[in-house]
């Protein structure tokens, strides 16, 4: 019996000494904690043309501030019909025409007004969530909308290659290109275009993603003919 209580007095012992250093320990963790920032994400797109990168992955876009849409609880909603009939609104003028400047104010209604921001991804997948993130919004139960120019040499035909989370739609010079829905995680090359056909020289690229609880990112590039990546291409965002 005395044993026993001494084996107890013992472990209760350890157990003390291991709370009492717990402090010191959570300060040490806590000073090495890094929350993530939009400069780790993110860096201002710079008014030489950019390149897409090894893989072919658009990196730089102009992206809007996300448009709230608190009625989204479940991402579940997002078919075909709903989702067209969401992207199909318009928020503001020129919604579906504008390449913005970077810094360029739109006004949803009386009260909201939304900012544009030209950026480089430093990841070949655009994380829309830190993007919000990083600018103090709130990043779900949003739509969020990109545009960037592609300038071509000789007009070719391609396909895009897209992963969202979760649904979205692409437009190249005004045309719709492909649709993504359901409740998705971005997925790279997760569904591929029909063919589209790129002029000499500059082309819209448009596109929306929407998301209700969760991460919300794309990804995008061009395949050619034999379904390899297309690069022979600039990105700007004018």
């Amino acid at each position: 019996m005395l044993s026993h209580l001494i084996r107890r007095a013992a472990f209760a012992a350890l157990v003390l000494s291991f709370f009492a250093v717990l402090p010191a320990r959570a300060q040490e963790l806590d000073l090495s904690y890094h929350q993530p920032v939009l400069e780790d994400y993110f860096v201002p797109a710079s008014a030489a043309p950019a390149a897409p990168d090894a893989d072919g992955f658009i990196r730089r876009w102009s992206l809007l501030e996300p448009i709230a849409k608190p009625e989204i609880r479940t991402n579940a909603i997002f078919n075909d019909s709903y989702l067209n009939e969401e992207f199909a609104k318009i928020y503001f003028p020129d919604q579906m025409t504008i390449v913005p400047k970077d810094g360029q104010k739109v006004k949803l209604d009386k009260k909201t007004k939304l900012t544009w921001h030209a950026y480089d991804s430093k990841h070949y997948n655009v994380k829309l969530y830190r993007f919000a993130t990083g600018l103090g919004l709130h990043p779900t139960e949003a739509l969020y909308l990109a545009v960037t120019v592609i300038n071509v040499p000789e007009d070719v035909t391609v396909r895009l290659a897209v992963g969202s989370n979760s649904g979205s739609k692409w437009w190249v010079n005004g045309e719709e290109a492909i649709l993504l829905s359901g409740d998705r995680r971005m997925v790279m090359d997760d569904c591929v275009s029909r063919k589209v056909t790129l002029k000499a020289g500059r082309n819209v690229l448009r596109g929306a993603v929407i998301n209700g609880p969760g991460m919300s990112d794309f990804c995008i590039r061009l395949l050619d003919a034999a379904g390899r990546p297309y690069t022979n291409f600039t990105v700007t965002v004018q």
